[in-house]
């Protein structure tokens, strides 16, 4: 089966994703044995996230771009971080997850860049590594108390930096193996947030500066919470 964005097909996964994201969430934060099983299954999914990617892109009957056999999209390198961010408790890797995961993975899956349809097993592979990490995501503040650097907008500009290193990264390896990493030398192929900035490369700029408003709309929920938070981070 084909997957077309905007279609039952695509509502009817988001509605999964959200009530299964909700349960692992209202898990952890029963706490206990609970909140260990939520834990792990979220650090599970996200971790073992590129092996399912690869297995459900093996299952396909044509050849696979190299763009879905490295490891180098945004998405991937935010789910391994997610992942170790559930394990080690460590204040980067949670900030990390938490920034890439609610500015950069919601788009992908408003906006999903697969063409395979359920129950084709690249679909639900694609689906769980991207709700996975907005789980993280929420999980991480929600139930393990993570919360930005004082001031505010410290976070979102350390992000937002780390963010920019990516960027030449994927330059630099678009550029040596003809891929397209981070969608940063053409939009993907279904509609995006890309297809109204304006054509490449002008839409990298109108792009980084998207990323730094919502990496701050995203810290300014925690504005009072962190300047009334006693000393020491929850994360070492």
């Amino acid at each position: 089966m084909t997957f077309t964005p905007f279609t039952p097909q695509h509502y009817v996964t988001l509605f999964v994703g959200i009530i299964l994201s909700g349960v692992l969430i209202i898990m952890g934060k029963n706490g206990g044995q609970q909140r260990t099983s939520a834990t792990a299954v979220l650090a599970f999914c996200n971790l073992a996230a590129y092996p399912l990617n690869q297995a459900g892109w093996l299952m396909l009957d044509h050849s696979v771009p190299l763009d879905n056999i490295l490891p180098f999209h945004l998405c991937d390198i935010a789910a391994i971080t997610a992942g170790f961010a559930l394990l080690l408790r460590h204040h980067l890797l949670a900030t990390l997850t938490y920034f890439w995961g609610l500015a950069a993975t919601i788009q992908a899956l408003l906006t999903p860049a697969i063409h395979v349809g359920f129950p084709h097993f690249a679909f639900i592979a694609f689906f769980l590594q991207h709700f996975a990490i907005v789980a993280a995501a929420l999980y991480l503040p929600i139930v393990e108390g993570w919360r930005p650097k004082l001031p505010f907008w410290k976070s979102p500009v350390e992000v937002y930096l780390w963010s920019l290193g990516y960027l030449a990264f994927a330059l630099v390896i678009n550029s040596s193996l003809g891929t397209n990493f981070g969608f940063v030398n053409r939009p993907p192929e279904n509609p995006s947030l890309l297809d109204h900035l304006g054509p490449w490369p002008l839409y990298l700029i109108p792009m980084q500066l998207l990323a730094l408003t919502f990496f701050l709309l995203l810290a300014l929920p925690f504005r009072k919470a962190v300047r009334d938070a006693p000393p020491g981070p929850p994360h070492q």
